[in-house]
């Protein structure tokens, strides 16, 4: 490829050919329909993947008697994704731009992933469950990131924010389905409760393939025509990228650094909300003095105002601008934990991971659909998409690590403190962002 990076197409539609003479039609507005089979798909297989992180410790805690161990184990998804992830998008953008599309890959990875996975009660020793742990965990990375990738194939490139906050609060829900399955079939018959994810997954993920048919706005082979005009040879040219590495190489020679530093920003701002919401319950006990259920309790109205501020934030990024709305969202969550440090009761806790939660929602709609409007054409998008599972993997399992290290030399007292300091470095890097992505994000 040439030395010469090709530079990021404006943020918030990268789909208009510019070479083309004629004037790009208007976007068309977003279909309610094919936001729906989207969000029923990463609901389908959110839905195991909740339901894995679980019950899956019980199990190891069978063979298992450290706790550390036990996490170790459960945090190695995060490390099959990051080595995983870019690779199979990278598969998957090039079926796209053959005009073959993704799904293939996602129904077979979901059919293989449900095999080991409803195969982990059946299992009677440490060498058996370990083996089905790691294939159900590599299978199901093989379609994660493809699967959240859909939302740039079927809805236009201004829709996404909004696209991707009904996404991201459908995702919110398989919580709940996680947890009901816990509550009335786990104690009754644990091999039942592990077959009903993998059935449940695989028949939200037919039925929408099924009804996405008639509501696709799929990405044709490159000099064909678009929703929104036809592809240069220019742009036909930019696709060639032969390995992932070839995407990486050009983030890193763009002259603007926006990409990378938008894979920075991605990365602090996971790792803090993930060292959040891990040490909360233990805060909860050692600076508040609340009973272990009580502490776990901490998150809940966090998760409520997440659910409810989601789908406003992201109309409202819409008109202020991707990276515009996360730099205020990371202020809004330094603001919330500053609130949690200056009143550490019951009541000053809840509010700061309520203000915490909604900043970090900001994030949440806007982070992956920002890093598709910088990729410099539109069939690198499942690649940026495990790209952005490196950022944020890597991120959430660093972050509890160094802010437990903050918390062995100030005290749990200070934590939140602590944690804003950090997430001010955050904030700092996506200040430097919108000035260099400011003429176009607006």
């Amino acid at each position: 490829m040439p030395d010469t990076a090709p530079q990021p197409e404006p943020l918030e539609d990268t789909s208009v050919d510019r070479s083309s003479k004629e004037k790009p039609a208007p976007p068309r507005r977003m279909s309610a329909k094919a936001v729906l089979w989207v969000a029923l798909a990463v609901f389908a297989q959110e839905s195991v993947w909740n339901f894995y992180d679980a019950q899956v410790p019980s199990e190891l805690r069978q063979y298992i008697a450290s706790a550390g161990l036990v996490g170790l184990i459960m945090g190695m998804d995060n490390f099959l994704g990051v080595v995983i992830q870019p690779w199979m998008g990278f598969l998957s953008d090039r079926r796209a731009r053959q005009g073959r599309g993704r799904w293939a890959i996602i129904l077979t990875g979901a059919v293989l992933a449900s095999v080991p996975f409803a195969l982990i009660p059946w299992t009677n020793s440490l060498l058996l469950l370990m083996v089905c742990v790691v294939s159900f965990a590599a299978m199901a990375n093989a379609f994660k990131g493809i699967t959240e990738t859909l939302v740039s194939d079927y809805v236009e490139p201004s829709h996404r924010s909004k696209a991707q906050s009904f996404v991201k609060a459908g995702v919110s829900l398989t919580i709940v389905v996680s947890s009901l399955i816990s509550l009335f079939v786990v104690d009754r018959s644990i091999t039942l409760a592990f077959a009903i994810p993998p059935v449940l997954m695989l028949l939200m993920l037919a039925t929408s393939f099924l009804g996405r048919r008639h509501h696709a706005n799929t990405l044709p082979p490159a000099g064909e025509p678009t929703a929104t005009g036809t592809d240069s040879a220019e742009e036909a040219g930019q696709t060639d990228f032969t390995s992932p590495w070839a995407v990486i190489k050009d983030m890193v020679r763009d002259p603007s650094r926006a990409r990378a530093l938008l894979m920075l920003g991605i990365f602090c701002f996971a790792g803090m909300w993930s060292a959040l919401r891990a040490l909360l319950t233990p805060y909860g006990i050692e600076a508040l003095g609340l009973s272990r259920g009580a502490a776990g309790g901490l998150a809940l109205p966090g998760a409520i105002a997440f659910l409810i501020s989601v789908v406003p934030l992201a109309y409202a990024s819409s008109r202020l601008g991707k990276v515009r709305a996360m730099r205020y969202g990371v202020g809004l969550f330094i603001v919330g934990l500053i609130v949690g440090f200056a009143v550490p009761t019951v009541p000053g806790t809840v509010t700061s991971m309520v203000i915490a939660s909604v900043g970090y929602a900001t994030f949440a709609v806007n982070a992956l659909v920002a890093l598709w409007d910088l990729a410099p054409n539109r069939y690198v998008l499942g690649t940026y998409t495990g790209l952005y599972t490196v950022a944020s993997s890597t991120g959430a399992a660093l972050g509890p690590a160094l802010l437990g290290l903050t918390v062995d030399v100030t005290g749990w007292r200070f934590m939140l403190l602590n944690g804003a300091v950090f997430a001010a470095i955050t904030f700092a890097v996506f200040a430097r962002l919108d000035r260099r992505t400011s003429p176009r994000a607006a």
